[in-house]
Parts: C-alpha cells; structure tokens; sequence
C-alpha cells in the first residue's frame, strides 16, 4: 500500500514537472517570436537576460499550477502525506529551534533588516538597489494580505499547533523571506559579484529552512510554502527587471 502510494507520489510528480518544462518552452518560444518581429530592438536585450526570463516564467507557471491544484483540492492528498512524514521525523526537542527559524522570516525580524539593509545602501548611493529590496518587501507584504483575504484555505490541523491569523495559503513567512533574500542576491550579483554564489547559498538556506519551520510546526501545507517561495521571488525578479528597464529607458 505504502509502495503504490510513493509510486503514484513520482509518477505525479514527473507528470508535473513535464507539464511545467512544456508550458514554459511554448511561452518563451511565442515571446521571443513576437519580440523578434513587432519589437526587434528588444531581441538582444532579452537574449542577455535570457535565464533570469526563463527563471521569471517558471515561477509564473509554478505559481500558476500550484494555485489551481490548492483551489480544485487535487494537492490535498499530496500534501497531507507530506506533512505527516515531516511530522514523523521532526523530533519534538527540535520544535523551539524551528520557533527561532520561523520568527526570522516575522514580519517585526524582516522588516527591520529590511529597512536597515535599505538605508544602508541609500547612504552608499545604491539608489537602484534600495528601491529593489524596500519594494521587493513591501509588495510581498501587500500580495500576503491580499492573497490570504481572497483564499480561504484552512490551516492543518493534524496535531496541536499555534494559532496565526488568515488563510493558510500562501506561507507569509516564507513568501517575505523569499522576496528579500532574492532581492539581495540581485543586489550582492551586482555590487559585489564575487560574493554571489555564497549569498545565493545562504539565501536558498535561508528560504527552505523557514519553509520546514512552517511545516515542522504545523502551521502550513507543503503547497502553500512551495507556492509562497514562487511567489516571493517572482516578486523581486519582476521588480528587478522592471527597475533595469526603467534605468535603460
């Protein structure tokens, strides 16, 4: 029994992952057509940009898709066996580590270091920069409130857990952190590209361990931290790319 639900667990998830390289080839390919013939001067600009475009469309599709299978229910088994198995090997001593992993992804903890990390680079003259992360966590700030007042998704409720406020969908700890840790990475590639790769580590560190914390508690479906991560850099690349465009212009 355990074995046929694992295999159907694969089997599901290759069916979506090659759902998602199809849909965002066909998009890239129709993009790229259009620009080349209405708006050629746009071609090497975006063929520069080539990876942080496809990367941008991944996470819309992922988003997209996530969303419809949280709406029509069909994570619901998914996400369940999942959590459960997180459940399983969290040991209970472990819990008030994951406390202070998800108080860092709070909104008083991200907040502060935001606006920090933002006069900082103000008083350095990186003007680009600080728009880039003030409004990456602005905007993910707004996007979790809206998302959450429109979703009304039920918290799990498979063991003792605290309380938060709103829909379960999407994490907002998650989605902030995500949305700022990008945002700096876009930051560091461009101030100081030597140190890029070693902040992108520490930024998907950072990311997944608050998306275990909101599982290990409890508090979230596996979906609505993977949806949440999506969402939070989707918002600081679009933000970069339209900050970029902007200064071209």
């Amino acid at each position: 029994m355990l074995a046929s639900s694992g295999e159907h667990l694969i089997l599901k998830l290759i069916e979506e992952i090659t759902e998602l390289t199809i849909s965002v080839a066909c998009i890239y390919l129709i993009l790229v057509t259009y620009i080349r013939y209405s708006q050629p001067e746009y071609i090497a600009p975006m063929q520069k940009r080539r990876l942080g475009i496809l990367l941008l469309l991944i996470l819309a599709v992922s988003i997209i898709k996530i969303s419809e299978d949280v709406i029509g229910g069909e994570s619901s088994l998914i996400d369940r066996s999942m959590l459960l198995f997180v459940h399983s090997i969290v040991p209970e001593t472990s819990i008030n580590f994951f406390k202070i992993v998800t108080l860092t992804g709070s909104s008083k903890v991200l907040f502060l270091i935001a606006a920090i990390v933002t006069m900082t680079l103000l008083y350095a003259r990186h003007r680009a920069e600080a728009l880039l992360v003030s409004t990456s966590v602005i905007s993910a700030a707004f996007v979790i409130y809206a998302v959450k007042l429109i979703t009304s998704r039920n918290r799990p409720q498979l063991w003792d857990t605290e309380l938060y406020w709103g829909s379960s969908f999407p994490s907002g700890h998650t989605l902030a952190v995500a949305a700022f840790a990008t945002a700096i990475v876009l930051c560091v590639g461009k101030l100081r590209p030597a140190y890029r790769n070693i902040t992108m580590v520490i930024a998907v560190l950072w990311i997944l361990f608050v998306g275990f914390s909101r599982l290990a508690l409890g508090v979230h479906w596996p979906t609505d931290v993977l949806a949440a991560a999506c969402i939070g850099a989707f918002i600081s690349l679009a933000i970069h790319f339209a900050i970029v465009s902007y200064s071209r212009d």
